[in-house]
């Protein structure tokens, strides 16, 4: 019987991260803060003594829209770091942490898989070295703070019908979407509507990836607009003077995690917004160290190209001026038969007219990362054993004929040397001209106009929609000053359009902008589409009913 994930990472041989860290990185075990024996902290101080270094080939992964077969996008990142070392090349990868939310509800963790995988995968997928606490804690000290200013006497004149701010705990919890805080008499504030999100789509996780330092960090938080006064001014952290405290509970967890592969090849870790409903990507100190300690660094961005790539260069370059050298677009022949119509439970039966009706949901993500964005991409098939010659020729006559390189990789079941191939054609296309990165759209277009050029031109869709209200939040806040931010768009990850059910390629839709947020600490606006959540919840079955200790005190059930 086939290994489980966890048991294979608990049958790998780690090294000590510090003596992984000294002998692959050349970092001294004076720069690292050990969290156990298996992985550590890079100390901030020593990053900023490799400014001056060059900076490696930085390698975006992204795949297809996800669907419940499942694409490999971590793994294909694991295995194309493992297998680019492989062929002799000094490479780091760059990856998001977990979120308890999906490790405990149906997502899974975000480790890798099979032979692909970060280790301890245990401990990475569950506390690890308590980034997000951290961040649920300066989140949560920011709303404490501001109902304790309304509650004694209200200095800011704080409209109690205008708080923004919500708080988040890391939990899938659909019950605490909507609440009423303040209950119980005088003595516990004031009643009011509120609720929780979960803390990957916190501003304060999306200040975290995009902060530079510890100072750019605390001015960020300070700038979190938290509520409006009765005349409609912004009231900010700074404003509550407890942007100082948020920065001192975050800035252990600033510092960058630093573990590895099962093949023992340094992997950094930090950060973890959804790309559903937060941008999506991992810190930009974390994959700035990586560019200076590694000459080819591979990293991911959340879900389909059309949301994880979209932001990863709509926000993430935009606002850090970091560029992918190349695109990795990761596919399965599974999840392309699901696009095409086949149930969950047929996709393991050859059905060559569904994939051909699937490809076409890989052809527009390649047609946005080619054609919108101008970066050059590779398709990386993730091979499953139920995969047919004949649907493996067929996928890779139909990606060819695009003009794009398409490689089957095996790094699941066979670790890195399964990617080799890949990893060849990576550097290959890291080898030839520099990419004319393109933005989707420019930082003087208005907010609404951003939306509507990206609903059109990266979704297919035929326009944008919203109530008389949203429009009007819209605009308000493209007069205060914001319209030159960029926009983060919170919508399904399953389908180009609003609608999970629609699979494939949909074209003509409208995106209905449902609720807009601003982000004034991360320096974007969210735009809430469809029936999208930003607190999600648990499902019938959820995976935490699987996970358990043994007699060993070793964990089960993980994945």
């Amino acid at each position: 019987m086939p290994l489980s994930d966890i048991e294979i990472a608990q049958r790998a041989r780690l090294r000590r991260i510090t003596e992984l860290a000294h002998e692959r990185l050349g970092i001294a075990d004076t720069h690292l803060v050990p969290y156990g024996h298996y992985k550590a902290k890079i100390d901030l101080g020593y990053l900023d003594t490799l400014r001056d270094r060059p900076d490696g080939k930085l390698v975006l992964v992204t795949a297809i829209s996800p669907t419940p077969a499942g694409e490999g996008k971590t793994t294909t990142t694991v295995g194309l770091g493992d297998a680019l070392n492989h062929i002799g090349k000094k490479a780091l990868i760059a990856l998001r942490e977990p979120s308890l939310g999906p490790v405990l509800g149906m997502k899974g963790g975000a480790a890798g898989g099979g032979y692909a995988q970060v280790v301890p995968m245990d401990e990475i997928n569950l506390h690890f070295t308590g980034d997000f606490a951290a961040i649920a804690l300066a989140n949560n000290l920011l709303a404490a703070a501001l109902d304790n200013h309304v509650h004694h006497g209200n200095a800011l004149d704080i409209d109690v019908r205008r708080i923004s701010w919500k708080r988040v705990m890391d939990m899938n919890d659909r019950a605490l979407r909507q609440i009423t805080a303040g209950l119980g008499g005088p003595g516990n504030g004031y009643p009011r509507q509120d609720g929780f999100d979960i803390v990957a789509a916190s501003e304060v996780m999306a200040i975290f990836c995009l902060a530079t330092s510890l100072a750019d960090l605390k001015a960020r938080l300070g700038r979190i607009v938290v509520a409006e006064t009765r005349d409609r001014r912004q009231v900010t952290a700074a404003d509550l003077n407890v942007h100082g405290a948020m920065t001192v509970l975050l800035k252990d967890a600033l510092a960058p995690n630093l573990v590895q592969t099962l093949e023992n090849n340094p992997a950094i870790l930090h950060g973890g917004p959804f790309a559903n409903i937060a941008h999506g990507c991992n810190s930009i100190i974390a994959t700035q160290a990586a560019l200076k300690l590694g000459d080819y660094v591979v990293t991911e961005a959340g879900f389909g190209a059309d949301l994880g790539a979209e932001k990863f260069v709509d926000i993430k370059c935009r606002k850090t001026g970091v560029r992918p050298a190349c695109t990795v677009l990761v596919a399965t022949v599974r999840a392309l038969k699901y696009h095409g119509g086949v149930p969950s439970n047929a996709l393991n039966q050859e059905d060559l007219a569904a994939l051909g009706r699937g490809l076409a949901n890989l052809e527009r993500h390649v047609r946005n990362l080619r054609e919108v964005f101008g970066l050059p991409c590779v398709v990386s098939i993730n091979h499953f054993i139920a995969d047919t010659d004949a649907e493996l020729a067929l996928l890779h006559a139909r990606v060819e004929a695009l003009g794009v390189p398409v490689v089957t990789a095996r790094h699941w079941a066979e670790g890195g040397r399964g990617a080799m191939d890949l990893a060849h054609e990576v550097v290959r296309q890291c080898d030839g001209p520099a990419p004319a990165l393109r933005f989707a759209y420019d930082d003087s277009t208005p907010l609404w106009e951003k939306m509507r050029t990206l609903a059109q031109t990266v979704y297919g869709a035929a326009d944008i929609g919203a109530t008389a209200d949203v429009k009007a939040h819209v605009q308000r806040l493209q007069e205060a000053g914001y319209g030159h931010y960029p926009i983060c768009v919170a919508k399904t990850q399953y389908s180009f359009s609003t609608d999970a059910a629609l699979r494939g390629a949909p074209s003509g839709h409208v995106i209905n902008v449902r609720d807009v947020r601003l982000a004034a600490g991360a320096e974007f606006v969210v735009m809430v589409c469809g029936d999208i959540m930003t607190m999600p919840g648990l499902p019938a079955v959820p995976a935490a009913e699987q996970i358990d200790l043994d007699e060993h005190g070793h964990v089960i059930g993980l994945f």
